[in-house]
This record gives structure tokens, C-alpha cells and sequence, in this order.
């Protein structure tokens, strides 16, 4: 007890010298004046609840947006929001201005008395209001069509205007928030700008870019002249098809940028246009080929190129999205030859290089649409105009408001902003940790406390929103696209050490790469009343596509180019294997894919390959295990990119569930390891004793995984734990491959949803069967 006593006297007495040394002669004064002032209302026990809930509103949401900045930070899609932070954040935001309006009106009625200035807690409350407001851009997404959020955003902007010049009265105060408020203006005049130009411009607007497009194309096509597109009976496809690569790139016409200068008029049926060849602004991808491919001083090139035809690609696919007529099967050959026959040679690192280059136009997608960065705008003439121009526009309003704040008298109003505000006029550093110490002994110092280091925080967040914005801007895809368009188009660009200096850059940043989801149905243990919420999706493993899942895609891809043998469900690759063949007999999908997911989530908890060994047996079984969990996240949670009917996937989704509960026990589906699980679905099953239900996915699953494990063999023969790893991975393949294509409105409506969430894997599959024209049979 002694002990607990000398250890306390000796805290206070070191906290006493703390105190002594931050707060000493007229500094602990002015602090303890301040506090008072700032926390009056607390002393009102009828007003004391008001205040709190400002304070822990306001805490919160700077939480919430110091979270958001952080995971941008960190992300490869940190121009786009994912919908559900969206969703969260913005129905916070949107309560802001009515809830604080209403506090800020008690702050002010209740420390008006015989003042003729707002009271300080009123003061805060606004300068909260008009942080928030700066930082409300981070959940708005960029539109190039219609100015509906944007006028709601400036009528909040004038309210707010109305708060600041007309309620403060000190010309200090009165300046600093009449700054903050022309900030906030120039962000809603910004984003007005935005849309105005992305309406007008053939290049930006949502629709008159794709009918341009589609009108270009149609132009480019009836000049089109088939080439033989088969090989010899005795010549490899990929072979052949690399021979003819490089010319195709360097006489391919698909635009890249500048689409706008061929426009002479509309017409009924789309657009009179020039002839490409006569424009020279027009960055077409064959003019990208011809000229970088003299500039081999250049380490990165082949990247540059490469993002130049997945955006010129992103033009083409964009008009799935605004419901133009279907690509022609003559697009379709053109870009067959151009993608396969450019790119792929047959190797592991040709499949990845290809499928990277469609990841980067389902980015643009993304981008284009959902971005909350004007990135779409990006150009060297933006660049000068909105980050370099603009802000010294801003500075000047800012400095003009600060003199009619001062009536004229630019030193007076600075010598009132250095008076009015007490952080200012001190040291602030001494003054916060002054203010900490005092937190610890008085209530209304913490109060203080966690006031000034929202204030502190919502501040820093902006400008570090403003800093990661200029950064997100000039790395971008589309600044580097537009540099090489002005580098292509304008050769004394080409001596300019800005290109050189970009290009190196570029090769050093971390390119995004395919991800998917993984999810195990056996893993499972959501209450049934709730489903699985899309919320829940966020909690999910995401792990990188292995090259040899990609390489095996596009290997399947080619068989069936090469063989014009129609996609199925993984039924082709068992025809040596009749009693296998039960597995894809159902007509659903959805029941086809639970059915492998869980034989192969039972082959992965019992013939895992020697991880000493990185042979065959691995590689096989990394890409059915991976694929397997990322059909199942397909079905748990994006039912509509399936070629099922969405209810119909719902229901075999429920269904396989309320099974799984049924045959482990409640026990069983809510505290069994997942192991446990694996042994007791095997234990459902025995060999040759049951037969194959039809709509029972665990039941069948367990059979077909019980086979399986039967087929390696009790001492897990690796060579044949090879042979059927390779099968399984095979199945997968062809499964992926079978839910790609989709024509079908319902289908690319569910494809244009999920690029709000930065797109999924199965989209960028899309998008290259949508290119190549690979269908898949009617159901």
C-alpha cells in the first residue's frame, strides 16, 4: 500500500512539473481563459448533451474519412470508392449539415447574451461544418452527365455562406472562415466545370463518346478485309498466330485519344466523320506501334504500348454499357487476331501479360465511371490549368476576401486574424501539449482536448486528401496515356526530358494485378435468418490469380478458337471419366460449382501436395483451390454474373446452406473447425453406398470428394495425386471459362455494377470473350 501511494504522489508531483514547464505565466492564463470559453455550454447542463453529441459526431466521422484516406493510401484502386465505405460515409456526411445546423443554432443562441460575435463553441461547430464539407468530395463521384448532387452540394455551400458572413462579426474570425468558404466554393465551381466539359466534350461524354466510337468503327470496318485466319493442318495455332502479331499491332486502327477532331457533323444514324489518316492529332494504336518501336532507349515501352490498347479497348467495350448495337462479328475477328496473335505465344508469361492488359482496361472502366479523381480529364493542358493555374486563382480570391473582411485594410485584418485567435497568436506546439497535461486533472480541458484534435485531425485529412488527389492525378494511367498521345502526335514533344522523367517513373510504380475473393461454403457459419450479407464480402481473403490459373485459361480459350468446340461446364474434360460425369450433369450452375467446391475443399484437407515439393502436383493444386473458392464467392455474392437466373443461384445458394446446417447439426455448423467439418461431410457419404441426389450440392460434393481422395490412394502417391490434381484444376478451368461470355442485358448490368467495387476477375474474363466473340451455348 505504501508503494501504491509513493507511485502515485510521485506521477502527480512529475505531472506537476509537466504543467509548470508547458503552462507557466500568462500561457496558463490565456489556456484556461480558452477552455472556459470553449466549454461554457458544458456548465449548461441543459446544453451540456448537445455539445457532446457534436463533439462525438464530429470525432467520429473524422475517424471515418482518417480511416478511408489510410486504406486509399494503400490500395491500387484509390481513384474509385468501394460502394459499401460509399454508402456508410456519405449517409453519415448527409446528416451533417441538418444535425449541426440545429447545434449550431443552440451554441449560438446560448452564448449570444451581449456579444455581437458568435460564441467560440458556435465557431467550432461551423468550422467543423465547413471541413466536412471540403472533405465531401472523397465519396462524390466525378459525373460526366447531370448536376443533381452537384446543386445539392452548392445550395449546402451558399447555407453555409449565409452562416459565416452574415453571424460573425470580429474581422479576424470573419476572414479565416470566409477563406475556408471560398475554398469550398471553388470545389463546387470545380466539379461544375467537370461536368460541363465532360457534357459538351465528344471525348468525355458518357454518351457521344460510344455512338462516336461505334461510329468510327463502323467506318473502319467496311474497309476491313478478312485475313486467313487458320493455320496449316501441320502448323502450330500459336505459331502461326505470332507471325502475324506484329504486323497487325503496327496497322490497327482503333483509337486511342483524340476521337474528337474527326467529328464534322451529327447525322440521324450517328456522326460524318473524317478519314483517320487525315487528322493528325488522332492517336490510333497502330501510331503508337509504329513510333515507340524506334525508341528502344526506353525500359518500360512495352508497358506504355500496352496501356495505350487497353484503353483504345475500354472505348470498344464501353458501348456494352450504353446499350449499342452488339459488337459485329467483324470487330470481333479484328480484335481475336489483334489480342491473341499480338500477344500470346503460348507461354505462362504471355497469358499474363494478356490478362493484365484487359485488368488495366477493366480499370479505365472503373475509372470512367466511378472515379472520385479527375483522372479522366487528365492531359498536360488539365494539369497546368487545374493544378497549377487554378490554385494561384484560388490564393488571390482568398487574399481579396481577407481585405474586404479588413474593409480595405489588408495589415488590420491580418493583425485581427493574429488577435481573434488564440492557436495562432501562441506558441501552438506548447499550447497542445499544455492543454494535454490539463486534459488529465480537468474535465473541461478534455473537452477541449478532443474539440481542438478533431479540429487538427479534419484539417489534416484535407490536405492530405489534396496531396494524395495531385498524386493519384499525375500517376495515373490516363496522364501517362496522354502523354503519349501529345509525344506521338506532336514530335518536338519527343526532345522533352517531362516525357523521359514520366516514363521512369511509371516503370517504378506497382502495377495493379488480377485479385479475386476466396470463400469455402465449408467455412461457413452466418446465421441462416441473416444470409450472407454483401457487407460480409469485405472480411474475405483476397488473393492474387496464380500465372498458371491464367495460363491455363488461356490455353482453354485457344482449344476451343483452335477446335470451335463449345464451352461447357467441365463435362468435356471427364469423358474418360463416366462416373465423374454426375457431378456436371445439373442444369444449374450454381449446383455444378458447390458440388466441386466441396470435393475440392475435402481433396484440400486430405492430399494437400508436399510443400518441399514444388512440382506439377502444386501448381495444380494452388489453381483448383483458388478458382474453387472463387466460383464459390461468385455464387455466395454475385449471383448476378452467373449464367444462371439470379433467384435461381439464390435458392441452390440457400439451399446448399440450410443442408449444411441440417447435416452437421447446429453444434457442428456453428463451433466445428473447418477441419472437422471436411471429416464429418466425408462421413456423410460412404463408398459405393449412396447415389447422387439431384439439389443435395453437400451431399453430392462429399461423394465426388470421396472419390477423389480414393483415386490418390491412402499413402498419397504424389504422381497420382499429380494426375488427379491436374484433373480437378482442369474442371475449374473449364468452369471459369463456361461463366465468362455473356451477352445477356441482365449480365453486363451485373458486370457495370461491380466495377463501382474496382471490378472482379470474372469481368476482365468478360470483357476478353466480349472482344474475342466467344459465346457461350444457350442453356
Amino acid at each position: 500500500m505504501s508503494n501504491l501511494t509513493s507511485n502515485i504522489t510521485i506521477s502527480i508531483t512529475h505531472g506537476g512539473r509537466l504543467l509548470a514547464h508547458f503552462c507557466n505565466g500568462d500561457g496558463s492564463q490565456s489556456i484556461d481563459k480558452y477552455v472556459h470559453n470553449v466549454t461554457t455550454s458544458y456548465a449548461d447542463t441543459g446544453k451540456e448533451s448537445s455539445m457532446a453529441s457534436a463533439s462525438i459526431i464530429m470525432f467520429v466521422i473524422a475517424g471515418l474519412f482518417f480511416d478511408l484516406s489510410l486504406l486509399s493510401s494503400v490500395s491500387n484502386a484509390s481513384s474509385f470508392l468501394n460502394p459499401t465505405f460509399r454508402f456508410v460515409l456519405s449517409g453519415a456526411v448527409s446528416q451533417v449539415l441538418p444535425v449541426m445546423s440545429y447545434l449550431f443554432s443552440e451554441a449560438k443562441n446560448a452564448g449570444s447574451g451581449s456579444k455581437p460575435d458568435l460564441s467560440l463553441q458556435a465557431g467550432m461547430i461551423l468550422l467543423w461544418m465547413l471541413l466536412v464539407e471540403l472533405l465531401r468530395k472523397k465519396v462524390d463521384v466525378i459525373r460526366m452527365t447531370g448536376y443533381s448532387g452537384t446543386m445539392q452540394r452548392a445550395g449546402r455551400v451558399v447555407w453555409l455562406g449565409n452562416l459565416v458572413f452574415f453571424n460573425i462579426g470580429r474581422v479576424g474570425r470573419k476572414a479565416v472562415f470566409g477563406v475556408l468558404w471560398v475554398v469550398c466554393a471553388t470545389k463546387v465551381v470545380q466539379r461544375i466545370v467537370f461536368t460541363e466539359v465532360g457534357k459538351r466534350s465528344y471525348a468525355y461524354s458518357n454518351g457521344k463518346n460510344s455512338r462516336l466510337i461505334h461510329s468510327y468503327m463502323s467506318q473502319v470496318l467496311r474497309q476491313w478485309r478478312p485475313q486467313p485466319h487458320d493455320p496449316s493442318p501441320d502448323e502450330d495455332i500459336v505459331e502461326h498466330w505470332a507471325a502475324q502479331g506484329e504486323a497487325l499491332l503496327k496497322n490497327c486502327k482503333f483509337i486511342v485519344m483524340g476521337e474528337e477532331d474527326l467529328v464534322i457533323e451529327p447525322t440521324v444514324r450517328g456522326y460524318e466523320l473524317k478519314e483517320v489518316t487525315s487528322v493528325d492529332t488522332i492517336l490510333t494504336v497502330g501510331k503508337v506501334w509504329q513510333t515507340l518501336d524506334s525508341r528502344a532507349e526506353f525500359t518500360q515501352l512495352n508497358r506504355l504500348k500496352r496501356l495505350c490498347l487497353s484503353l483504345a479497348l475500354s472505348k470498344l467495350l464501353r458501348r456494352r454499357f450504353e446499350h449499342l448495337p452488339q459488337v459485329t462479328k467483324e470487330e470481333n475477328h479484328e480484335c481475336c487476331d489483334l489480342l491473341f496473335k499480338g500477344f500470346y505465344n503460348g507461354t505462362e508469361d504471355s497469358a499474363a501479360t494478356l490478362l493484365q492488359m484487359i485488368n488495366d482496361e477493366v480499370n479505365f472502366l472503373c475509372e470512367y465511371y466511378h472515379s472520385i479523381i479527375p483522372v479522366v480529364l487528365a492531359g498536360p493542358f488539365f494539369f497546368l490549368s487545374n493544378y497549377l493555374l487554378l490554385p494561384m486563382v484560388v490564393l488571390a480570391l482568398c487574399v481579396m476576401t481577407v481585405i474586404l473582411c479588413g474593409d480595405g485594410n489588408a495589415l488590420f485584418a491580418l493583425a485581427s486574424i493574429r488577435n481573434d485567435y488564440f492557436a495562432i497568436s501562441s506558441d501552438v506546439v506548447k499550447t497542445t501539449m499544455c492543454l494535454v497535461i490539463k486534459a488529465i486533472y480537468s474535465p473541461l480541458a478534455f473537452y477541449t482536448m478532443v474539440d481542438f484534435c478533431t479540429t487538427f485531425l479534419l484539417f489534416a485529412i484535407f490536405f492530405y486528401e489534396e496531396i494524395w488527389e495531385f498524386n493519384g492525378f499525375l500517376l495515373s494511367n490516363w496522364f501517362m496515356v496522354s502523354l503519349m498521345h501529345n509525344y506521338v502526335t506532336k514530335p518536338w514533344w519527343r526532345h522533352s526530358k517531362m516525357f523521359t522523367v514520366f516514363i521512369w517513373v511509371q516503370g517504378k510504380l506497382s502495377q495493379p494485378i488480377p485479385n479475386f475473393k476466396q470463400f469455402s461454403l465449408l467455412s461457413l457459419r452466418w446465421p441462416l435468418i441473416l444470409g450472407v450479407p454483401s457487407m460480409f464480402s469485405l472480411l474475405l481473403r483476397t488473393a492474387p490469380v496464380p500465372n498458371k490459373a491464367k495460363h491455363s485459361i488461356m490455353e482453354s480459350l485457344v482449344r476451343h478458337i483452335r477446335d470451335g468446340t463449345p464451352l461447357n461446364n467441365g463435362s468435356s474434360v471427364l469423358v474418360d471419366r463416366e462416373d465423374l460425369l454426375p457431378a456436371c450433369r445439373s442444369k444449374s450452375i450454381a449446383e455444378v460449382i458447390l458440388t466441386w467446391h466441396v470435393a475440392t475443399t475435402i481433396m484440400e484437407a486430405q492430399c494437400t501436395p508436399d510443400k518441399g515439393k514444388q512440382g506439377k502436383a502444386s501448381h495444380y493444386h494452388m489453381v483448383a483451390t483458388r478458382l474453387s473458392k472463387y466460383c464459390a464467392y461468385l455464387v455466395a455474392f454475385h449471383p448476378e454474373l452467373l449464367p444462371d437466373n439470379q433467384d435461381k443461384t439464390e435458392l441452390v445458394f440457400e439451399a446448399a446452406m440450410a443442408e449444411l446446417k441440417r447435416r452437421l447439426g447446429c453444434a457442428g455448423y456453428y463451433l466445428s473447425s473447418w477441419r472437422t467439418r471436411v471429416w464429418m461431410v466425408l462421413e456423410i457419404t460412404r463408398w459405393g453406398t449412396v447415389d447422387w441426389k439431384d439439389g443435395e450440392v453437400v451431399h453430392n460434393g462429399g461423394k465426388l470428394g470421396r472419390m477423389l481422395v480414393k483415386d490418390v490412394g491412402g499413402d498419397n502417391n504424389q504422381n497420382q495425386m499429380e494426375e488427379t490434381w491436374k484433373l480437378v484444376a482442369d474442371v475449374w478451368t473449364e468452369i471459369v471459362v463456361y461463366l465468362a461470355p455473356s451477352g445477356d442485358d441482365g449480365r453486363i448490368f451485373g458486370h457495370e455494377s461491380v466495377l463501382e467495387q474496382g471490378g472482379e476477375f470474372i469481368t476482365v474474363l468478360w470483357a476478353l470473350t466480349t472482344h474475342t466473340g466467344i459465346t457461350r451455348p444457350e442453356l
